[in-house]
């Protein structure tokens, strides 16, 4: 497994945690955090063993965002008084591999839980639209921070957020810049569930992950591919798709083992063959 300076990653069973780990810092996502998680969640996507992944952060807070001092020494165009068209190039070949640290956790086949606590900032709310399901503390709070410190933000959220809750509530959120508690990113359904604490919360991001890793792997992998490939298409578009994908994992050896489970009134054990 490929080693970090800001991820931990750890593997119970079916399920693997990556943990943001710069708690010093409230996990301000320094260079490592941008280099390093393509390679972790393709190497976890690869890995036959895990069926789930959540992320979550040590320390007080998810995540306050990009270090933006931290990066200074990797994006010194930012600073570049001149501006003139070649620095803007060099920059915009370097926006290109940030945006994919958050695709590579979308794109992965396998379902991703981001279990959140504390802040969750610019960079942080990127990373966590990019995964599948959202869980939250009562005490946590979100905020799409850009439009207050001069950016837009660039690397998937306004892309992906408004598909979670609708173009109004994005367009409040990235022009006002403002925090929202927990309780009103349930109502946006930005999260799909709230709890008390952080124990609470890994608790229950685990009994989540723990349901999803019962089922049969080609069946929830499959799921996630058809609802990712379903994004800006048409309904018949996704029909299509979704008809190959059927065709191509049906029969399978989770199909049988579900109906001799059934027909055997027993719990199936599935394998993903």
């Amino acid at each position: 497994m490929s080693t970090s300076d800001y991820y931990l990653v750890e593997k119970k069973g079916p399920i693997a945690w990556v943990y943001l780990n710069r708690p010093a810092k409230k996990n301000a996502m320094h260079p490592p955090a941008w280099h390093d998680a393509p390679a972790i969640f393709t190497e976890l996507d690869e890995d036959p063993e895990v069926r789930v992944i959540i992320v979550a952060g040590k320390g007080a807070d998810f995540c306050v965002g990009i270090d933006l001092m931290g990066m200074m020494a990797e994006l010194p165009e930012l600073m570049d008084a001149e501006q003139k068209g070649g620095v803007k190039w060099q920059l915009l070949k370097k926006i290109y591999p940030l945006q994919e640290t958050m695709t590579a956790i979308e794109k992965i086949r396998k379902p991703v839980i981001a279990a959140v606590h504390g802040y969750c900032i610019g960079a942080g709310l990127d990373m966590i639209t990019a995964c599948d399901i959202r869980l939250c503390t009562k005490d946590a709070q979100f905020c799409l921070k850009e439009a207050a410190v001069g950016f837009v933000a660039d690397v998937g959220v306004l892309q992906r957020l408004p598909l979670i809750v609708g173009q109004g509530i994005t367009r409040e959120l990235a022009f006002t810049a403002k925090n929202i508690t927990a309780e009103r990113a349930e109502q946006i359904l930005l999260v799909n569930q709230v709890v008390e604490d952080y124990e609470t919360l890994l608790v229950e991001a685990e009994k989540m992950a723990q349901q999803i890793a019962d089922n049969s792997p080609l069946a929830v992998q499959a799921s996630k591919d058809v609802l990712n490939f379903g994004v800006g298409k048409s309904i018949d578009d996704g029909l299509k798709y979704v008809a190959s994908i059927s065709a191509n994992i049906i029969p399978s050896h989770d199909l049988m083992e579900a109906v001799t489970a059934f027909m055997e009134k027993r719990k199936p054990k599935f394998t993903g063959k």
